[in-house]
């Protein structure tokens, strides 16, 4: 089972994100995009943490992140 970040923790990791990573989070949602057709939010963990080396914490955000935004793009 995956653990459930507050939103206040979920801002304050996207906010390490570039310090962290060198990447902004755009860069990131992008990468997350343009990778593979991954259908599970915990495949597209995994993925970032496997090719990208990432934590995964920061994985996790950027992942919740992605998805948060596209909710959003097909509620407009």
């Amino acid at each position: 089972m995956s653990q459930v970040f507050s939103e206040e923790t979920h801002r304050n990791l996207l906010a390490h994100i570039p310090h962290c990573t060198g990447r902004e989070v755009s860069d990131w949602l992008r990468t997350v995009e343009e990778g593979p057709a991954l259908v599970r939010f915990e495949e597209k963990v995994g993925w970032l943490r496997q090719e990208y080396d990432l934590a995964y914490g920061h994985a996790k955000a950027i992942v919740h992140e992605y998805d948060l935004r596209r909710a959003a793009r097909k509620l407009r």
